[in-house]
This record gives C-alpha cells, structure tokens and sequence, in this order.
C-alpha cells in the first residue's frame, strides 16, 4: 500500500467533507423527511394491524339483552306467531290455569349434565286464552316424572313465571315405546285433548319446580366469543409490513452513506493512478 493509500478520506469528489457515521447521513433533511414519511405508513399498518386483531375476536351479541328482567308473556309474544330470537331465554310471568289430561312426560333431558325427564303441561295463557307448553321440572326417574302430575293443581288460577324458549322441531322421538324425546309445539297440539285455539309458538320453562320434581337448569343466554386465526395472520402481516417500512429507510440510509465512501475511494483511487 502507497503512502497516499494511508492517508484518510475525508471530502468527497466535489470537495465536499465525506460523513464519518450514517448518521450523520440520516440528520440530512431529505432522510428526515423520509423518515417521517416512513413513521406515517409504519403507523397506518401498526394501525391496520391493531383493527385486524379486533376483527379476530368475534363475540356473538345475545339478541335480547333484557332476558332476565321478567315481562308478560303477551306482551313479548304473540299467539300463532313465529317465535323471533329478539325474545328467546326472556324471563316471562303468565297467568291462567293447567288443562287437564294434556301433561306429557318427555324423555332424554339434560339437568346439569344428568339424563332424566321432563314433566310438561299445557297452560292456558287469561289473557287471550292461547296455550303454551311449560316445563314444570326434571327427575332421574320416569315414573316420578308422571307421579308429578298429581301435585299440579289442575283447573286452579295460577301465576307461572319461566323462561320462554324456542320449540324443539318435531321428531318421531321413541313412539314404539310410547316415550317422547322432542318438546315440540307442532307435535304436542296434535295430542293434546281435543284442542282446538291459538298457541304460542314457544314454551316455557318453569322458574320453580313441582312437588318431588327438581328444578329445571335453565340459565340466561350468553354470547359466545371464537378467534379468526385468518385475521391473526393478516394482522402479523401488518405488523411485519411496519417494521419493514423503518427497516427500509435504515437500508437506504446507510446504503447512502456506503456510497458516499465508494465514489470518493473512486476518485482518489483515479487521483492517485494520474500522479
């Protein structure tokens, strides 16, 4: 190596002092400017990033959030009417009576995780004389289940009070043996006692249970919240994407500067091959 070799650079080919560090580089108003056009779009992905991973909770929003504030059943449904999800699980009050010889035993219901049966009735509605199934309790047993008709009072007023639920769709169940798996509204009018009016198009399920009859579990709707793993993914693209735009003007940056260093080891280099 010659002697000019050893001697540091430190202008560029037009005269100019040559940076020592990149950021020296970096302090120049066009690489701020491009800095904060970076910090602009890493900040509009970070935000992008931010809104997909929102977007990945998905919670289910109960249809009714007034279900335990107790209302009248009349007034939340109507007779021959669709049953609408706005008042699924709603805790209602009716008052009427039991009619007789139109109780059913329905078998495979679940209480608490045990398999047993439901004792329902149909209850006459005062206020327009429309029927409603209710689900006046469980029991492990079957013939307890059909025991318990002898503790509901039959052709006495009386005020019910249960959530209204969604009638189950009609099912051939276990009639072979005589048993019933489905609370069906549509199956039940057919077998009640010489029907013959308007009903519901839910049931209900008793608050409070009957004589040797356990409590039906029956708690209010909730919303059910899942993860979209395809908006996870979006979202940690985001985030690469913002990262990337700071790195990128690094790159540039310090490919600037490299620059810089080679041109002016060039022209010394020529400088140098002319003396």
């Amino acid at each position: 190596m010659s002697r000019l070799d050893e001697r540091p650079l430190t202008t560029g080919p037009d005269g100019s002092p040559l940076p020592e560090t990149m950021w020296q580089v970096a302090r120049r108003g066009r690489w701020i400017a491009m800095l904060v056009l970076s910090l602009v779009i890493s900040g509009i992905f970070a935000w992008l990033g931010h809104w997909q991973i929102e977007r990945s909770i998905e919670s289910g929003q109960v249809a009714n959030p007034e279900t335990e504030t107790v209302k009248v059943l009349s007034d939340v449904a109507e007779p021959q009417s669709p049953f609408y999800d706005k008042v699924g699980g709603q805790m209602v009050t009716v008052s009427g009576e039991f009619a007789p010889d139109d109780f059913r035993v329905v078998s495979d219901r679940v209480n608490d995780g045990d398999v047993g049966y439901w004792l329902v009735g149909r209850f006459v509605d005062d206020a327009n004389g429309a029927s409603t199934a209710v689900a006046l309790g469980w029991s492990a047993d079957e013939s307890a289940a059909t025991a318990a008709v002898d503790d509901v009072p039959v052709g006495t007023e009386l005020t019910l009070t249960g959530r209204y639920s969604p009638s189950e769709a009609p099912s051939d169940g276990d009639f072979e043996n005589g048993r019933e798996s489905v609370l069906s509204l549509a199956a039940l009018v057919n077998e009640w006692t010489d029907f013959d009016g308007d009903v519901y198009g839910g049931y209900v399920v008793a608050a409070d249970s009957w004589g040797s009859l356990e409590r039906i579990s029956s708690p209010a709707p909730s919303a059910d919240v899942s993860v979209n793993w395809l908006n996870i993914f979006y979202a940690i693209e985001w985030v690469v994407f913002a990262g990337f735009a700071i790195f990128l003007w690094f790159r540039l940056v310090r490919d600037a500067f490299e620059r810089e260093i080679d041109e002016a080891e060039e022209a010394r280099a020529e400088a140098d091959a002319t003396v």
